[in-house]
């Protein structure tokens, strides 16, 4: 499996954690930046990692910034994208149970690295339940 990567650079160390764990788990990782705590644009990555799973480059991405707020809504601005804000496993459990998330975003100053690990694996080995959210889902591409 392949995952897109991305960060501004308030999510920077925790991004280079994130992608060791991804590595050492034996995923494909493409780092699409930022590559420092110098100060960027997180549109810039956002939207980068959202149009890396909208081409299907990758199976998946996670978004990292300080809050994660703004790296999700710039990735949600890319057709095809389902980025999902998430502070806790049951969140990244349930967003891919029920929304078919396809990005994973957090933040650096609002998780510490023991959660942001467990949010990613727990993400990357939920299956998406099907059923009755496949409506929802099509409501959402509308």
């Amino acid at each position: 499996m392949k995952i897109a990567v991305g960060c501004d650079h308030g999510g920077f160390e925790l991004k280079e954690k994130v992608k060791a764990h991804l590595e050492g788990k034996g995923y494909e990782v493409l780092d699409l930046g930022c590559y420092s705590t110098e100060s960027v644009n997180y549109p810039v990555y956002g939207k980068a990692v959202g149009r890396a799973v909208a081409n299907k480059e990758v199976d998946y991405g996670i978004v990292i910034c300080g809050t994660g707020i703004g790296i999700s809504i710039a990735a949600n601005k890319v057709k095809g994208v389902r980025a999902a804000l998430c502070m806790n496993t049951t969140m990244a459990r349930l967003t891919r149970e029920h929304n078919d998330a396809n990005i994973l975003a957090f933040g650096a100053r609002m998780v510490g690295d023991v959660l942001a690990l467990e949010m990613v694996d727990t993400f990357l080995n939920t299956k998406f339940e099907g059923g009755r959210h496949i409506a929802r889902i099509e409501m959402i591409e509308e």
